[in-house]
């Protein structure tokens, strides 16, 4: 196929995981990046973030595979009832429960040194852009504006980019779903962890090794009704959800031993199906496109997946439009099936269901991932 040779000022609003992925993506590809992000300096909401195998390719395009796999853990997850039995669902090989798992921070900090800092503009939030026939305008709140070609709009969840493309698009709460985890030294848990265990009361969780030192652990609830407590005692009392005859101590007991402050407590926004993702010159991805529950562990895979689908049309095609019309016909289609079975895998009954709709979501995922 035809590359083509057309070089763009791309301005990317956002400095996360799916930000800093696309800044580095179109810079390999010859591109201007400019990175626009609000907070102060390069940081992550989060703790660890799973990366399947349709992740890791962008990052080798990009020249830092073997750098992202060295700082992570392969998890092997296997699903669990409170009792600790495990279980997998039949006709499915391991690769269907296999991701690496790696620290949101240092994958950050390597990201940007990939796109360069001087590159990354920090307290850069942007609030609205004019597109024109030549060029997107993209406007800052401190009455500062930034020229170019392309405006990707990667600020997630609470997308200012996706608020002007497509008014009343705001992201919403999902059935009161709410997560909580931290990272924690490791210790002497079991080493290969305990993802995933499917309890009570619609409660799932466990933990796994991030690295040789490090273990991450999480609960979750859907309808968890109302919080009460310090975040430690929220987090326990749905951990306990998870633990019968003496399975789980070692997640309990992680949980009591995390200082409040290190304790992320999140009400889980998701973004509603869009009718379009782009405008002549503008481009959601990432959870700017399609926030989703973290409870399929892909969200950060599928943004990265959106990264490569629009480098390559970039790459492909006669004009922008063309390429962002593509993109987005790639990836609407794509997400009706992505939330299809994210929602199957929401509603399963216990652990045995859950295990077998996750793997068919995971199975799905990878062997229907693009290749670019």
């Amino acid at each position: 196929m035809k590359r083509s040779s057309r070089v763009m000022r791309a301005v990317i609003a956002g400095g996360g995981l799916v930000g800093l992925t696309a800044a580095a993506s179109l810079r390999r590809d010859g591109h201007q990046v400019t990175v626009l992000e609000q907070a102060p300096e390069i940081r992550a909401a989060g703790s660890g973030i799973g990366l399947w195998p349709n992740a890791l390719r962008e990052f080798d395009r990009c020249g830092i595979g073997t750098a992202v796999r060295s700082m992570g853990h392969e998890v092997d997850a296997w699903f669990f009832d409170p009792a600790g039995r495990a279980m997998r669902s039949a006709g499915y090989d391991d690769s269907a429960y296999r991701y690496l798992l790696v620290p949101r921070p240092r994958l950050n900090a390597v990201l940007a040194d990939a796109v360069g800092r001087s590159r990354i503009t920090l307290g850069a939030r942007v609030n609205g852009y004019t597109e024109t026939e030549d060029e997107v305008v993209v406007h800052l709140d401190n009455g500062e504006s930034v020229h170019g070609d392309l405006l990707v709009g990667a600020d997630g969840v609470h997308s200012q980019v996706r608020a002007q493309l497509l008014p009343g698009s705001e992201a919403q709460p999902q059935a009161g779903n709410v997560a909580w985890r931290a990272v924690v030294p490791a210790g002497d848990e079991r080493p290969d962890g305990t993802v995933l265990t499917v309890g009570r009361e619609r409660t799932r969780g466990g933990y796994a090794r991030i690295t040789a030192g490090e273990t991450m652990w999480f609960v979750n609830q859907f309808e968890a009704g109302t919080l009460t407590g310090s975040k430690r005692d929220r987090a326990l009392e749905r951990a306990r959800n998870l633990a019968e005859d003496g399975w789980h101590e070692d997640l309990l007991g992680m949980i009591a031993a995390t200082p409040e402050e290190s304790i992320l407590e999140n009400k889980i926004m998701t973004v509603p199906a869009l009718p379009r993702w782009t405008s002549p010159r503008v481009a959601l991805i990432g959870d700017a496109a399609h926030g989703l529950s973290p409870h399929i562990a892909a969200g950060g895979t599928l943004g990265i997946e959106d990264v490569g689908v629009l480098r390559n049309a970039l790459a492909t095609t006669s004009t922008l439009r063309e390429a962002l019309t593509s993109y987005e016909q790639l990836r609407l289609q794509r997400f009706e099936q992505v939330r299809k079975l994210a929602d199957e895998v929401a509603n399963a009954d216990g652990p045995t269901e859950s295990a077998q709709r996750y793997a068919a979501f995971s199975h799905w995922m990878l062997t229907t991932a693009p290749v670019a």
